[in-house]
């Protein structure tokens, strides 16, 4: 009764829910590691936001990385703003418009400097041109800030490029900005909360960072990815058991396409077809017009059909003539044939002979 899943055209679709099951398989499993990487990265995150700061040069070194692990970590900074190499940073957008970052590097007592994001500002008359941008507190301040790590084309998908204007730089790259500079800057960059003393303006203050759904999402996507192999195996299973069952119904002389369970047609459902009749169509009987009609009525009539009875007299009785048909054209008064004078005579004699 399974052969049929031995056919071309199931052997193709054995293959192709074959392909879709790993598939199915290995997408859930790649959702389900994002979840855990970008769980486990929201939690790290949300504990280096609510940790104590500390100070930035236990965290990064001259010439070195931020690690993963210390990204958002807060961390303080002491030194003087070093106006003369501040620079702005391009297509930064915030509350939905683009605009600058304010870069300015922070030089420490050790002799190093740390590159310090003191805010947003809106954008100039023209991309190419300066904006406005408000001074930094002029000598020493403290601030305290979140740790970041040096911006490149892969971590951020801005694709750096040369001929910008002077004091402009697509992305915040320690090294490349450190190249123009003459003391060490520090790995990373800090992105400003507060400042002691306060400046009296200043650009606008950076939003905190995005935890985001800790991968809910992921987790949602993988579990979506391995019901649908449960659903292939069962439309799979489905399938094959009504392929059965059509043909089992075929097989015991059901109609075929119809599968068990179906109403049958009922009479008036048939469509009208040719006279079922074995033998010839007889031919409709044509009714008699009244002319015609009356000779049979006089022909079929006892009185003129059944002969008179002899006389029971005792002399010789004449013979009665034969009974002549009406005259079919001339219909009688009374309904009844007329007879000839004999039969009359012959009628009334055999009446007085049996007085």
């Amino acid at each position: 009764m399974y052969r049929f899943l031995l056919t071309p055209r199931w052997l193709a679709f054995h293959v192709l829910v074959l392909l879709i099951i790993p598939s199915f398989v290995l997408l859930g499993r790649w959702q389900f590691g994002r979840y855990e990487e970008r769980s486990g990265t929201s939690h790290q995150t949300a504990g280096n936001l609510a940790a104590a700061p500390v100070p930035v040069e236990r965290l990064t070194t001259p010439g070195g990385t931020v690690r993963v692990q210390d990204k958002y970590r807060s961390v303080t900074a002491t030194g003087t703003f070093d106006a003369g190499a501040q620079l702005v940073v391009r297509r930064r957008v915030q509350d939905g418009v683009v605009g600058f970052y304010v870069l300015t590097p922070l030089t420490t007592a050790s002799g190093t400097g740390v590159l310090v994001n003191r805010g947003w500002v809106k954008a100039g008359a023209t991309p190419d041109s300066l904006p406005e941008v408000p001074p930094p507190v002029s000598g020493e301040v403290t601030v305290t800030g979140r740790l970041r790590p040096t911006e490149t084309e892969d971590s951020t998908g801005i694709r750096d490029r040369e001929g910008l204007p002077k004091g402009q730089v697509l992305l915040i790259n320690t090294e490349a900005i450190g190249r123009g500079l003459p003391y060490r800057l520090l790995g990373g960059y800090v992105d400003l909360i507060e400042q002691s003393p306060k400046a009296t303006v200043a650009p606008a203050p950076l939003p905190e960072p995005d935890i985001g759904e800790g991968g809910g999402l992921n987790l949602a996507y993988g579990v979506q990815w391995w019901l649908f192999i449960g659903i292939a195996i069962g439309g799979w299973i489905m399938l094959i058991r009504r392929e059965a069952a059509d043909l089992q119904a075929a097989a015991a002389g059901a109609v075929p396409g119809r599968r068990s369970g179906d109403a049958e047609p009922s009479e008036g459902d048939e469509p009208a077809g040719p006279s079922q009749s074995t033998g010839p169509a007889e031919p409709a009987e044509s009714t008699p017009s009244p002319e015609s009609a009356r000779p049979a009525e006089l022909a079929q009539s006892p009185e003129s059909v059944q002969p008179a009875e002899p006389a029971q007299s005792t002399g010789p009785v004449r013979p009665a003539e034969p009974t002549r048909p009406a005259d079919p054209g001339t219909p009688p008064p009374s309904g009844r044939p007329s007879q000839p004078e004999e039969s009359e005579e012959s009628a009334r004699s055999a009446k007085r002979a049996g007085a």
